[in-house]
Order: structure tokens, then C-alpha cells, then sequence
């Protein structure tokens, strides 16, 4: 046999670990999680208890660790990439538009499903079960709040709020500056990569995020917390999933004209990781990408996605404060009528930039108590289930953060419908923390209809 036959050059096939798909990693963190929570309540478990803790904890902290200057860079280079899109203005406008037209369905439902079931009713809570936050948030503190007294304070206590307001301000003013700022510029894209990178690290160690959060959330509140807010949670589970399997999809398939089912394939990787981080603007690098996977031109999903994950919230800012209002109410013996109902709906749909992407909704929260005038204590009575309500609402808004982008795409006709048809839902096949290989010179401008 020649040396030079193919039977001799054929070299033998090796034994190779399958890849894992993310979301089966995830979903392995999670029923992990469960058992091993369950295990550390039922045997009283301590040093498992602590364990877990760390482990989420450690995890969260990574992704806040990042949280800062990822929203600076992200809103700043999102602001000057509009330069390259044709008819940046009304591509801003209408994504301000469709979020806040699905804010406003998502709060209306909210609201029908709270008025339904009356999630107070029954539970055994009083009011002096609650408590008094130590931070309200008023209107006069969201408007008075946006500004920062000094550049430094808002990244030491991570107010996001003063951080898109800054990043917005120094994006306009690169692009008003013009070329003289443009080594600022690609210093923010470079720095701004670099941050994507260092998060793309972090989000892959999830699966063992997901065991340490969801098992100390079952070692420490087991189910007796949940029996108390049974209803309660149901309704925020059901609404979200209304929203998030219900009229999303129907927007998709009549606004958008395009497959519900595409999206889910194409955007779960973003949604599973919303969910168990709780965290939107964590979850951002992710986005954007299946976004862009999903067929919405990059130099406009740059700007809509990190845009969303700082102000559309429609788990957080619109179900989640409706459901939660209605409970407070009942709970404190308080009658609601037609006009709290419409401001609930106005603070959900203009207030909405107060959630700012972060775990947890508390400051929406106590924007709409105060608004209606409900008790702040309150607030108290929901913090201890707030975790397990935060993965369901997270996981929508992100979702929202997704949705919206198309649906503009689509009207301006700049989706790219073959790319959206071919979306793939693997992590593994083309890794998310690789920017596409285009440079600013060679990228050419999104053409928008007159």
C-alpha cells in the first residue's frame, strides 16, 4: 500500500466531548439548583446554604461589576453610530413609540388580570407586615435625579440613571464635535469591545450561576413564602407570559409580518440568561447579538438595543407595578378607581426609565405608590418574593428589548428577512463576544425609505 493512499493518510477519529447547547446548560443549572436547594432547606444544610449564596452572589456581583461602564460606552457609541444610519431621527422616534404602545398593552394587562383575581384577597398579610423602604422614588427625585452632581458619584453607586443621561451628553456633543473627536470615539468602540468581551466571560459561567441563585432562593424561602403570595405570583407569571408569548408574537406576525416561532429560536439564548440573571442590562451584549442574527441592520440594533435595556421594561415598569399596586391597595384597605388606574398606566409608560435595567424593581415600584398615594410600607410586604418575580419579569423585557427592534426594522423594510428565516439559537456556533469585522469606513449607511 502507497504511503500516499488515503487509507494511509487517513488519520483515526478521536473520541470528542459533544458541545453542550447553553440553554441545556442553563436548564441543568436550574433543576441543580432546585435539588440542591431543596436538599439544604429539608436536611438543614448550613454550610450548602452559604455555599449557594456565594456562588449567586459572586456571579451577580460579576455582572454589575460590568454594569457601569458597559451602559456609559454602550449608550455613547450607541448615540454616534445613528450618524451612520439614514434617517436616524424617525428610527429614534418610532422605537420610542413602539415601546411605549407595548408598555401600555403590557400595563392594561396588568391591570385586568390584577382587578380579576384580586392577588390581596386571602393571603393573611397585614399591614403591619410591611415595611418602609429606606429610598422612595418621587417624580420630583426621577426629574431632579437624571442630572449627577459630579461625574464620579454615579459609577460609585451605580445610579444608571445619571450614567445614560452622561453618556447621552458626551455622545452628542462627539457627534456635534465631528472629526476632531473621533480618536474619543474609537477609543470608546475599543474600550466599549473590550467590556463586551470581559462580560462574555462572565455570562458563561451562568449554568453554575443558575445553581447558586435558584438553590439559595429555594433554601431560603422554600415554599411557604410562595403559598402566601400564591396568587400574587401566579399573576405576574401569567401576565408576563401573556405579553411575552402572547403579544409579542401577535405584533411579530402582523406588524412585522414575519414567523413568532423564528424569534423565540433566535432571541432564547438572550431570554434564558434574563432570566436567571435578572439583570437586562447584564444581558445586553447578548441582545444585540441575536437581534442582529435575527435580520435588524447592527448599526441600528446598537442604538435600539442598549437604548431598551436602560428604559423599555415592560415585566418591571408596567405588569409588575400594576398587579403590585392593586395588591397594596387591598392589602391596606385603600379603594382605587378609574383615575389611579389611568396614572398607574402614565407612570408605566413615561416612568419606565427609572427601572434602569437593574435586578429588582423597587424604585418603580415606589414611583407608583407615591404617585397614587398608597401606603410606602408596601413596598416591605414584597421584597422577600421579589427574586422569584424578578426572573419572569426580566426575562420579558428583554425579550421586549428584542421584539421592538424588529418591528421597526421591519416597517422601515431593513430587516433582512432571509437572516431572520436562517436565526440560529446556538451560542456555540458563532461566538457572541466577536465583533462583525467592519470597519467605519467600509460600513455603508442603512438605507430608510423617504
Amino acid at each position: 500500500m502507497s504511503a500516499n493512499s488515503p487509507a494511509a493518510t487517513e488519520k483515526p477519529s478521536g473520541f470528542r466531548i459533544p458541545k453542550v447547547p447553553f440553554w441545556a446548560q442553563i436548564v441543568t443549572g436550574l433543576v441543580l439548583g432546585v435539588l440542591l436547594g431543596w436538599l439544604a432547606r429539608s436536611q438543614d444544610v448550613s454550610w450548602l446554604v452559604t455555599a449557594l449564596d456565594k456562588i449567586g452572589s459572586i456571579f451577580v456581583q460579576l455582572l454589575k461589576l460590568a454594569v457601569a461602564p458597559l451602559v456609559f460606552f454602550a449608550i455613547l457609541v450607541s448615540i454616534t453610530n445613528l450618524r451612520k444610519v439614514n434617517n436616524a431621527a424617525r428610527l429614534a422616534t418610532r422605537t420610542l413609540m413602539w415601546f411605549m404602545i407595548t408598555s401600555l398593552i403590557a400595563v392594561v394587562i396588568g391591570l385586568a388580570i390584577g382587578l380579576l383575581t384580586n392577588p390581596g384577597a386571602g393571603t393573611g398579610l397585614t399591614p403591619k407586615d410591611g415595611a418602609k423602604p429606606e429610598e422612595a422614588g418621587t417624580w420630583l427625585d426621577f426629574l431632579t435625579g437624571i442630572i449627577p452632581e459630579n461625574v464620579i458619584t454615579p459609577f460609585t453607586e451605580l445610579n444608571v440613571l445619571q450614567i445614560v443621561f452622561m453618556a447621552a451628553v458626551a455622545g452628542i456633543a462627539i457627534l456635534k464635535v465631528g472629526e476632531k473627536a473621533k480618536p474619543i470615539l474609537d477609543l470608546s468602540e475599543s474600550v466599549l469591545t473590550l467590556l463586551q468581551k470581559a462580560l462574555w466571560w462572565v455570562i458563561k459561567l451562568s449554568p453554575i450561576g443558575t445553581v447558586g441563585l435558584i438553590g439559595f432562593a429555594i433554601a431560603t424561602y422554600g415554599w411557604d413564602l410562595i403559598g402566601k403570595y400564591a396568587t400574587f405570583t401566579a399573576d405576574i407569571y401569567i401576565g408576563c407570559a401573556l405579553v411575552l408569548f402572547g403579544v409579542y408574537p401577535l405584533l411579530l406576525a402582523t406588524v412585522a409580518k414575519v414567523n413568532p416561532l423564528q424569534f423565540f429560536k433566535g432571541a432564547w439564548p438572550a431570554i434564558q440568561l434574563a432570566f436567571v440573571s435578572r439583570s437586562s442590562v447584564g444581558t445586553m451584549p447578548i441582545t444585540q447579538k441575536v437581534t442582529e442574527r435575527l435580520g435588524v441592520p447592527k448599526d441600528y440594533t446598537s442604538f435600539a438595543v442598549p437604548f431598551g435595556a436602560t428604559t423599555k421594561m415592560d415585566g418591571c415598569a408596567a405588569i409588575y407595578p400594576a398587579i403590585a399596586a392593586i395588591f397594596v391597595a387591598q392589602i391596606f384597605d385603600v379603594q382605587m378607581g378609574i383615575k389611579e388606574y389611568i396614572l398607574i398606566a402614565f407612570v408605566s409608560v413615561v416612568g419606565s426609565a427609572a427601572t434602569a435595567g437593574l435586578t429588582g424593581a423597587t424604585v418603580m415600584l415606589t414611583l407608583t405608590l407615591s404617585t397614587l398615594g398608597l401606603p410606602m410600607e408596601g413596598v416591605g410586604l414584597l421584597l422577600a418574593i421579589d427574586p422569584i418575580l424578578d426572573m419572569m419579569r426580566t426575562a420579558t423585557n428583554v425579550a421586549g428589548q428584542a421584539v421592538t427592534p424588529i418591528l421597526v426594522a421591519a416597517r422601515e423594510n431593513i430587516l433582512d428577512r432571509e437572516k431572520y428565516a436562517s436565526a440560529s439559537s446556538s451560542l456555540t456556533d458563532e461566538p457572541l463576544d466577536e465583533p462583525a469585522d467592519d470597519s467605519a469606513d467600509e460600513r455603508q449607511a442603512v438605507p430608510v425609505p423617504a
